[in-house]
């Protein structure tokens, strides 16, 4: 699929008065499992493989592996499962080993249908994001790879972290952005610092007014921290204005993974010898 038979999906969805839903796939049968749920995208990038191995998301932002690279081996499980659904690459815009107008090139043959920005220093900051920023691996690094992907007609739905960061993502072509509000809670791995789902409304709201302050078009979805069941994203969505709908990742798989293997071990195991 294409970017633009994927825009015109969603806008059906969005005409439709439905939330859009993405959908971060770790594995072949996750993303095969989203599809029949029927979400809108699916997103594949580093940290699903380390949050299905049983790590917590935030894996993917060390040095553990070369994130472009797993997203590439990552497509080989996950594009030949995929029948109906546009896929998405996470992309590390401040990989300095990569060309990244020749690899997102590469991605978009492959037969991806976009890009996200991640991993992403934006989940940094203090002194980390300072010095990330003063030696050449800084944010504006991700802006200039949306930027090139749009350029090759690829989907593009960032992540931001800050209003800044939503305008700058923005003019540079993004189709869709994402509010992020941190590391999905709950769970057995998912983080325990969070702020509230109030907090996490204004929050997402007002990098949603400043995008749309530069182009009416863009469509902003919520992500992470307290935005983790269907509940809470009713809650965003009830407690906000033109928020198109919601990109969840360990909301996607993980937690349902845990759920659904624990429950079903403590079934079986609930069973007795005949005598």
């Amino acid at each position: 699929m294409n970017r633009k038979q994927a825009l015109e999906k969603l806008a059906a969805t969005v005409a439709s008065g439905a939330a859009i839903v993405g959908a971060g796939a770790g594995t072949g049968l996750s993303a095969k499992c989203a599809e029949a749920g029927g979400v809108d995208l699916i997103i594949i990038y580093n940290s699903g493989r380390y949050r299905m191995a049983g790590r917590g998301s935030m894996a993917g932002l060390m040095p553990y592996g070369d994130a472009n690279a797993i997203v590439v081996e990552m497509a080989g499980e996950v594009l030949p499962v995929v029948r109906h659904t546009p896929v998405l690459a996470g992309v590390c815009g401040t990989d300095p080993f990569r060309l990244m107008p020749q690899f997102l090139r590469q991605l978009k043959e492959m037969g991806f249908t976009g890009v996200q920005n991640f991993p992403t220093v934006g989940l940094f900051d203090g002194i980390i994001r300072a010095n990330f920023e003063e030696t050449g691996m800084g944010y504006g690094l991700e802006v200039d790879m949306i930027r090139h992907a749009h350029e090759l007609d690829l989907l593009t739905s960032p992540y931001v972290f800050n209003e800044d960061e939503a305008v700058a993502m923005t003019k540079a072509g993004a189709d869709i952005i994402v509010p992020h509000m941190g590391l999905t809670t709950k769970g057995a791995i998912g983080a325990q610092t969070a702020m509230s789902l109030e907090e996490a409304a204004r929050r997402v709201q007002s990098m949603h007014d400043a995008a749309r302050k530069v182009r009416s078009d863009v469509l902003v979805l919520c992500h992470g921290g307290p935005i983790a069941e269907p509940e809470d994203v009713d809650f965003i969505l009830n407690n906000t204005s033109g928020i198109a709908g919601f990109f969840g990742a360990s909301s996607m798989e993980r937690l349902p993974t845990e759920i659904a293997i624990t429950d079903q071990a403590r079934r079986f195991k609930r069973l007795q010898q005949s005598v």
